[in-house]
This record gives C-alpha cells, sequence and structure tokens, in this order.
C-alpha cells in the first residue's frame, strides 16, 4: 500500500531578498513535488527558487530541482527523487525593496 502526505509547510508569508522554507523530513517517500503558491509580489521581483538536501538538517546542498524564475503570481511546482531523509526550499527574490508572499507545500508519496 503507498503512502501519502500533503503538507503546508509555510502559508501565505511575505519574504524579501531571501525564502528559506522549513526543513521536512521525508526519509520514507520515494518522490515529492514542492509547490509554491505565489498570492501577491510587491515591486518589480524575479524569485529564482530551488529544491536543497541535507544529511542532518542543518547543513544544505542544492539538490539540482529547480523551480521556473517566478515573475508573477501564479502555482508552480518541481518535482524531486532520489533525496535522503531531509527537504526545504531555498531561493532568492531579486529586485529592489521587492517581497513576495508565499505558500509552499510539499507532497510526499511511498
Amino acid at each position: 500500500m503507498r503512502h501519502f502526505q500533503a503538507s503546508a509547510v509555510e502559508r501565505r508569508l511575505y519574504f524579501k531578498e531571501k525564502i528559506t522554507s522549513h526543513p521536512m523530513e521525508a526519509g520514507w517517500a520515494s518522490e515529492a513535488i514542492f509547490f509554491l503558491i505565489v498570492e501577491d509580489i510587491k515591486g518589480v521581483a524575479t524569485l529564482k527558487a530551488h529544491v536543497e538536501i541535507s544529511p542532518d538538517g542543518i547543513n544544505w546542498i542544492k539538490e539540482g530541482a529547480t523551480f521556473p524564475e517566478i515573475t508573477g503570481p501564479g502555482h508552480y511546482f518541481c518535482k524531486v527523487k532520489h533525496f535522503g531523509n531531509w527537504l526545504r526550499v531555498n531561493g532568492d527574490i531579486v529586485g529592489p525593496d521587492a517581497e513576495i508572499k508565499v505558500s509552499v507545500q510539499l507532497h510526499l508519496k511511498s
């Protein structure tokens, strides 16, 4: 029997300059999909986000999966496989005085 979990990692938060989600333990899962739900962008901004993995939940490494460059509100996703235990989203918000309102969802499946 396959297992499935949907988690709201961040909910409707404004970020400036950088976005880093809370880390999630996902070692039991074989695949993951991160969703970024961008509700609002203040100023002219570009969000360049990617998935990171960690051996210990403290030190982080780029996994290689990236979101498309985000310049407007909408729903975006990024698929990940072969990731060990810890996952999170990290990214830079480029633009003068830019703020982005984002929710991060993580769906895991064994």
